[in-house]
């Protein structure tokens, strides 16, 4: 049983330190996720929480610890190791990060220039199938970044993350910016997506909707530690800040903190 349970942590951080001078930011923070769920990350302002994204992907080294992303130590790699390690995730950046001068199906095929040898017309191809995926037509392949709007411009960060046709999604704060019902639609884009195609979604958020909808674990970082429990549960940790963020006036509309928002 425990080599089963073992087997089903996707991502395992482990007693990780990161420091910038003399400022700690993390302090022996550990965090799971589990095989086929939606994990959210919060914490707040300057508590660390891209610093702790960086450091799972590979973009940053720790001062200490582990990190094992299905079971590579994604701390210890450099060069074409580490290349070949971020073909097996997706991710997107909190504003898209799209490369400006590309147009959407430029953007969506860099991962698979870079790590597929495929003829044009099958990249072509690809790439309208991931901008259907994600709810965008056709038409859009051809636009600039720039003749998005803010919705678009996350739909197709989306479809360049699912390139490789990844079972690993990171995406960073993926619903900033958005209005009400722009956000909404895309929670409800990731969810299905989950379903559809058996991802682990791991997600910074501070969005009290998106937690509420779609995470079914969540991870507060406090104290340059981190805290996790299901979502039904973290509501009830009596560090001060988790009862601020879930008890206060933002999150009265769920009832009971949320507890059985979208049971």
């Amino acid at each position: 049983m425990a080599m089963d349970a073992a087997s089903d942590i996707v991502v395992d951080v482990r007693g990780v330190v990161n420091r910038f001078g003399r400022q700690l930011v993390h302090d022996g923070l550990d965090m799971q996720v589990r095989r086929g769920e939606v994990f959210g990350i919060l914490g707040g302002s300057g508590s660390g929480k891209s610093v702790l994204l960086r450091t799972i992907l590979g973009l940053r080294r720790p001062e200490a610890g582990q990190v094992l992303v299905e079971g590579t130590d994604m701390t210890r790699l450099s060069g074409e190791a580490l290349r070949a390690a971020k073909a097996r995730y997706g991710v997107t950046f909190q504003h898209g990060a799209l490369f400006t001068s590309l147009t959407v199906r430029e953007n969506i095929q860099l991962p698979m220039i870079e790590h597929l040898r495929l003829p044009k017309d099958a990249l072509d191809e690809l790439a309208h199938l991931k901008l259907r995926l994600v709810g965008l037509p056709d038409d859009a392949a051809e636009k600039y970044p720039s003749q998005l709007s803010g919705g678009m411009v996350k739909r197709v960060a989306l479809a360049r993350a699912l390139a490789l046709d990844p079972h690993l999604l990171f995406l960073d704060e993926p619903t900033s910016g958005l209005n009400p019902i722009s956000a909404a639609a895309f929670d409800d884009l990731i969810a299905y997506l989950q379903q559809e195609l058996t991802l682990t979604v791991v997600m910074i958020t501070h969005d009290l909707d998106t937690i509420f909808r779609i995470c079914e674990r969540v991870g507060v970082i406090v104290d340059r530690r981190m805290v996790q429990d299901t979502r039904a549960n973290i509501v009830q940790h009596p560090h001060p800040w988790i009862q601020s963020y879930f008890h206060g006036t933002r999150a009265e509309r769920f009832g009971a903190a949320g507890v059985t928002h979208g049971a």
